[in-house]
């Protein structure tokens, strides 16, 4: 499964170095929300105010 993600990852314009592909899994796209749809969200709903669009260059985990 986590030569999966890593294929879909790595179409997406993504690179991803693991030690091993057991903890990769954990990385697919469909393991988050969608950011922009929560921040509008919470928006609207008067709790935060946009101010800035940031662009994720790396994530470091371990």
């Amino acid at each position: 499964w986590g030569g999966d993600v890593i294929e879909e990852l790595a179409r997406r314009g993504i690179v991803i170095r693991a030690h091993s592909k057991a903890g990769v899994a954990e990385e697919a796209p469909g393991a988050y929300k969608d950011v922009e749809q929560v921040v509008n969200v919470m928006h609207e709903a008067g709790i935060i105010r946009k101010v800035a669009r940031l662009r994720p260059l790396i994530c470091i985990k371990g």
